[in-house]
């Protein structure tokens, strides 16, 4: 092998960022082509570079590929669940679970209700994508027929979601984090308690407000009435529509591997959408690919249940793997090692530390598209600084999910952002501005860290201080005994 190669240097470094943030205004914003092409050319920007500073072709798809293999399992849940949204539509789990919401769920509150439900979901479940795909959809439905505003009520569903993907020991990402920080699981919960409990609370509170605000302007329950009569049409609506929820989420409680938990999911919903909808076996089969299809005569219902199949997901899944592959390559030819080394140099407190944590974290969203990226690049780049700083891992991991997996759906490329986008049906530029738990999980997490709340030193630093400050008595009382 040639190992005639270095790490790029500050202004190739430079030269691959602009080129990036370039190439996606030009290809995406002025000329209006797919995002993935925008990707495409990124690839070869960075390939370009990679050859130059001594890369072979084969190290640097080797790299790629590894990239993409890192985030395989995303794909598949994506997979899965579109699979999922298609069977639960057609099946009437899902127009039952809006019509139930409808109600009982007041316009008043809506917008704290959607946010509690999809906390409560995502606990359960562990998984950001499943309660977006189920939960997320219902209320959806549900703003919409209460006239609220759709990226305020993502904004809901997303923030909900994201804080039981962030705390919830079954997700995989939580999982992930205390294993990259080298932590005991429920330590790190522990920790990131003390950011997301105010978090959650100060959430809450401005969408209780924002609720106040615009329900008296838009809030309706004469749509909400007239989208429960055209429900009530086109499915039938059953308690029995509640099973299949409750066994998925009993199952995923019981760490069995969401993959072909949601996929069985699914096949239940098939057969739901045979048994209690009378659509034919085989066509019920066929909604597992395709999705659902019906014309209820009410736009947004047809808006909002025409979706799902694992075809709905295809364009995503796309869009995951070449991200991907771009930060496979950002690893391969050192650009991390490289910004690593130079947050090393910076960040000599706590609230520097903080933020350069959190920088990683977007870093590995906005570069490499995904979750489990965003996370590697926020553990990797900065752990060696918390070890020199002798303050505890649970830190690091804590500030590495706020960098990370918070901010995941706020990147339009990334995992979360297509699948939020694609799965909710508005884009992530307009509900980017109601993240409001992502926005007050970072805000607070720099809080903390500048400030030096609860950021807890190692043993080894009590110990360094106990000896020194016995050194110092010794001394003193040595200095006395000479002077006697």
């Amino acid at each position: 092998m040639d190992n005639n190669y270095r790490l790029p240097t500050g202004k190739e470094i430079i030269f691959i960022l602009i080129a990036f943030i370039v190439t996606m205004f030009v290809i995406v914003i002025y000329l209006g082509l797919p995002i993935q092409i925008a990707l495409l050319l990124i690839w070869f920007i960075i390939i370009i570079v990679g050859l130059k500073i001594g890369y072979s072709y084969n190290q640097l798809q080797s790299g790629l590929c590894k990239g993409i293999y890192e985030g395989m399992e995303a794909i598949l849940v994506m997979i899965s669940i579109g699979a999922l949204i298609g069977t639960w539509i057609a099946s009437g789990i899902v127009p039952s679970i809006i019509y139930a919401g409808l109600h009982i769920i007041s316009p008043t509150f809506f917008l704290v209700t959607a946010f509690i439900i999809c906390i409560i979901t995502s606990l359960a479940t562990g998984t950001s994508f499943g309660s977006a795909g189920t939960a997320g959809i219902a209320m959806i439905g549900i703003g919409t027929s209460f006239g609220l505003p759709l990226p305020l009520v993502a904004g809901a569903v997303i923030s909900g979601c994201y804080v039981g993907d962030k705390m919830s020991p079954l997700s995989d990402t939580t999982v992930m984090t205390a294993s990259l920080s080298r932590v005991d699981l429920f330590d790190h919960i522990k920790s990131m308690s003390f950011v997301s409990i105010p978090s959650v609370i100060i959430t809450l509170i401005l969408f209780g407000i924002a609720n106040f605000t615009v329900n008296s302007k838009e809030g309706s329950l004469a749509q909400a009435e007239k989208a429960m009569g055209q429900l009530s049409d086109q499915f039938n609506i059953s308690g029995w529509m509640a099973v299949p929820l409750i066994i998925v989420i009993i199952l995923l409680a019981l760490k069995v591997p969401s993959v072909p938990v949601i996929l069985f999911g699914s096949l239940m919903g098939a057969f739901w959408a045979f048994w209690f909808q009378g659509i034919p076996f085989v066509e019920s089969i066929k909604i597992l690919y395709r999705g659902n299809d019906i014309s209820s005569g009410i736009s947004f219902i047809d808006n909002l249940l025409n979706r799902g199949g694992i075809t709905f997901m295809l364009e995503t899944v796309l869009l995951v793997i070449i991200a991907l592959g771009i930060g496979g390559l950002m690893e391969v030819i050192g650009v991390t090692q490289k910004i690593s080394n130079i947050f090393s140099d910076w960040a000599y407190n706590s609230g520097r530390l903080t933020l350069t944590t959190l920088l990683a974290g977007i870093f590995g969203n906005f570069f490499g598209g995904a979750a489990y990226v965003s996370l590697l690049t926020a553990t990797k780049m900065t752990e060696k600084n918390y070890d020199k700083l002798k303050i505890k891992r649970t830190v690091l991991s804590r500030n590495s999910e706020a960098g990370g997996t918070v901010t995941t759906p706020m990147i339009p490329w990334s995992d979360g952002g297509v699948f939020m986008a694609t799965t909710l049906g508005i884009s992530t530029m307009h509900y980017l501005p109601f993240l409001w738990y992502s926005f007050v999980v970072l805000i607070i997490s720099i809080i903390f860290g500048f400030k030096g709340r609860f950021i807890w030193k190692t043993d080894s630093y009590y110990s360094e201080k106990e000896s020194y400050k016995n050194l110092k008595i010794e001394t003193k009382d040595a200095d006395k005994n000479i002077i006697n």
